[in-house]
C-alpha cells in the first residue's frame, strides 16, 4: 500500500514537472500567434497605405537643397533625386514598407505578448517595473525613430556632399526608403537601451555604483555600437546615434543611484524591507539576558 501511494506521488511528481514545460510551450507558441497575427494586421494597413508611408519618408529627402537628381522636379520631389528601376521594383516597395509597417505598429502589440510570457517567471514588484518598463519603452523607441527623421537629410546631405560638381544624383527609392527605415528602427532601439539598465537596477540585478564606475567603457561601447549600426559608417550619423544614448545612460545612473539611496534608507530602517523570497533576513544573535530561575520555595 505504502509502495503503490509512493508510486502515485513520484508519477504526480513527474507529471508536474512535465506539465509546466508544456504549459510554457503552449503559452509560447500562443503568444508568438497573437505577435504574428497582429502584425500581419499591421502589414496589411502599412500595404494599403504605403503610398501615404513613402510620401512621410521621402519628403525629408526630397527637400535637400543643393543636389539634383536625374528626375524631373514637382511638388513631391522638388530635386528629383529620388527614382525607381525595373517594372517590379513598385510592388516590391510596397511589400517592404508592408514589412516594417508590421513591425514598427505592432511594437506595443508583440511587446506585451512578450512581457506577459516572462511575467508569470517574476516576482510581484518585478511584474510591476517590467509593466513600467513596457510602457515606457514605447515612447523612447518613437523618440529615437523621430530623431533619426529629423537628422536623417543631414546624413544624406554629408554623404551627397561627395557627389563631384556637375554630376547628377540618383536614389533608387526602394533601397534608400528601406536604408531610411532601418535606420530608424536602430536609433529607435538603441534608445531603449538604457531603460533596460534601469530595470536591471530595480530588479536588484545591477547597481548604480557599478554603473557610474565603468561609465568611460561604456561610452567607449556606445561610440563603437554607433560607429557598426548606423549603416552609413560617417562621424555624423555615428554622433547623432551615440550622443543621445550617452545622455540617456548617465541619466539611467543618476536614477540607478537614486533608487539605491531610497532602498539603503528602507533597508536601514526595516532590514527585512523588499527582501525577495531568495533572500534570508537578518537574524538577531546577540545574546539576551536569562531571567533569575525561581525556586519552589518562592513559587509557595
Amino acid at each position: 500500500m505504502a509502495r503503490e501511494v509512493a508510486g502515485k506521488a513520484g508519477r504526480s511528481a513527474d507529471d508536474a514537472e512535465r506539465m509546466p514545460l508544456m504549459e510554457h510551450i503552449r503559452e509560447l507558441r500562443a503568444r508568438l500567434i497573437k505577435a504574428a497575427l497582429a502584425m500581419l494586421v499591421a502589414a496589411i494597413v502599412g500595404f494599403i497605405y504605403y503610398r501615404n508611408v513613402v510620401h512621410v519618408l521621402e519628403a525629408p529627402i526630397c527637400n535637400i537643397k543643393g543636389i539634383s537628381g536625374v528626375g524631373r522636379p514637382s511638388a513631391d520631389c522638388a530635386n528629383g533625386v529620388l527614382v525607381l528601376q525595373g517594372p517590379s521594383a513598385g510592388i516590391t516597395l510596397a511589400f517592404k514598407i508592408a514589412m516594417f509597417s508590421g513591425v514598427v505598429l505592432a511594437a506595443p502589440v508583440w511587446m506585451y505578448q512578450l512581457w506577459a510570457f516572462l511575467a508569470p517567471g517574476l516576482y510581484k514588484k518585478e511584474k510591476k517595473y517590467s509593466l513600467t518598463f513596457v510602457g515606457t519603452a514605447i515612447p523612447l523607441f518613437v523618440a529615437g525613430a523621430a530623431l533619426c527623421y529629423y537628422f536623417f537629410p543631414t546624413i544624406l546631405r554629408v554623404l551627397m556632399g561627395f557627389v563631384p560638381r556637375g554630376v547628377a544624383a540618383q536614389l533608387p527609392l526602394d533601397q534608400t526608403l528601406v536604408f531610411f527605415l532601418q535606420m530608424m528602427i536602430v536609433f529607435g532601439t538603441s534608445f531603449v537601451l538604457p531603460l533596460i539598465l534601469v530595470l536591471f537596477n530595480f530588479i536588484g540585478i545591477l547597481s548604480g555604483a557599478r554603473m557610474r564606475q565603468y561609465w568611460r567603457i561604456v561610452v567607449l561601447l556606445i561610440f563603437v555600437f554607433a560607429a557598426i549600426a548606423v549603416p552609413t559608417g560617417d562621424p555624423v550619423g555615428m554622433s547623432v546615434l551615440a550622443i543621445p544614448i550617452c545622455v540617456l545612460y548617465f541619466g539611467a545612473i543618476g536614477v540607478a543611484l537614486l533608487n539605491d539611496k531610497r532602498r539603503a534608507a528602507r533597508r536601514a530602517a526595516d532590514p527585512i524591507h523588499q527582501l525577495s523570497p531568495d533572500e534570508a533576513s537578518q537574524l538577531d544573535l546577540s545574546p539576551a539576558p536569562v531571567e533569575r530561575a525561581s525556586s519552589l520555595e518562592d513559587i509557595s
